[in-house]
């Protein structure tokens, strides 16, 4: 009988126990950890020269872990980004030990305590409405997938889904009659609903039509044979109809798009419309309102507008005069 203690048992159990019943993780998510710990073990096992299941905790001693995240830069070539999000699925694990095996509290606190580094935060991409435009024109809508491409592209351009989000929707959440919108379940398992403009639920209308009448649990974007698309198909679209646009508005060369980047562009759309950003977060179903900030860094025209209600270096700013009185009285009518 295996100790209840021992890594390999406190391993299995968080996967099971605490990401799948417990938290009821997303497949994503539970994905990206099992990934972190096997690349953890087969590093261990080549430094260490013991087998996975013989590991004990006492193995992973912090500054191992710091040798393993260095070595995912080095060897791996990982960005900053990817080194964090390995540490964040070590730290969950060490987390949920803390509670399980409290002997190793020293070692555990050690671990906690590795931080995070630091990473460049480029401005968001997110395209102009002319590229909205030439994007959403790139599709053959003579053909059945020209009409599915459009209609996605219109409805991520439009609600700002994410694309886990636009690839599960089913026709049973699409709501087009009064109040039209579109009801996911976005990160955490949160439910959201997002309205959809005239111009989409009319394309919407159509594409629904087209595909006949079922019992509303068919996908809303299928494949060809009627499953789910993957991400990197949505992906390979985005790419290819982002080239085909390029013909006809050659700003869309300097950029790369992605499924992301009409996420971004939602959010843009909404920003310089004068959405508060409170607004914009409860829209694209951020956590915490501070992650709509990115829009405000990137946001050119706001920053313009800034400027031009500034008085310019070395130059002498003019003495207020009152209005006429007449004009004054014309002004506050």
């Amino acid at each position: 009988m295996r100790d209840a203690t021992s890594f390999p048992t406190l391993l299995e159990s968080f996967f099971t126990k605490r990401l799948i019943a417990q938290r009821r993780a997303s497949p994503h998510t539970i994905g990206s950890y099992r990934d972190t710990f096997r690349l953890l073990l087969q590093f261990a096992e080549k430094r260490l020269g013991k087998a996975p299941s013989r590991l004990m905790l006492e193995d992973l001693q912090a500054p191992f872990l710091g040798v393993f995240l260095d070595n995912l830069e080095t060897a791996r070539a990982n960005g900053a980004r990817s080194r964090n999000l390995r540490l964040t699925a070590i730290r969950s694990f060490f987390r949920y030990i803390a509670l399980e095996a409290p002997q190793y509290a020293g070692l555990i606190q050690r671990v906690l305590a590795i931080p995070n580094k630091r990473q460049p935060r480029p401005l968001v991409g997110f395209l102009t409405r002319p590229e909205i435009d030439a994007l959403l024109a790139a599709p053959d809508r003579d053909t059945w997938l020209g009409r599915r491409n459009h209609a996605l592209l219109l409805t991520v351009i439009q609600t700002g889904l994410r694309l886990s989000e636009i690839t599960s929707i089913r026709r049973q959440d699409v709501s087009l009659g009064k109040g039209a919108h579109i009801r996911c379940e976005g990160k955490g398992r949160k439910e959201r609903c997002t309205p959809l403009a005239k111009s989409t639920v009319l394309v919407l209308t159509a594409w629904i039509s087209e595909q006949g009448e079922d019992d509303g649990t068919r996908i809303l974007f299928p494949t060809v044979r009627g499953g789910r698309l993957s991400a990197d198909a949505v992906q390979h679209l985005v790419r290819k109809y982002a080239a085909v646009a390029q013909k006809t508005c050659p700003s869309l060369s300097d950029k790369r798009v992605s499924p992301h980047v009409l996420r971004h562009t939602t959010a843009m759309e909404l920003l310089l419309s004068g959405v508060d950003r409170t607004l914009i977060a409860l829209w694209l179903g951020h956590e915490s309102v501070e992650t709509t900030q990115i829009y405000l860094d990137a946001n050119l025209a706001i920053k313009e507008e800034i400027l031009a209600k500034t008085t310019p270096i070395n130059t002498k700013g003019g003495r207020y005069r009152p209005d006429d009185d007449l004009l004054a009285f014309l002004k506050g009518l």
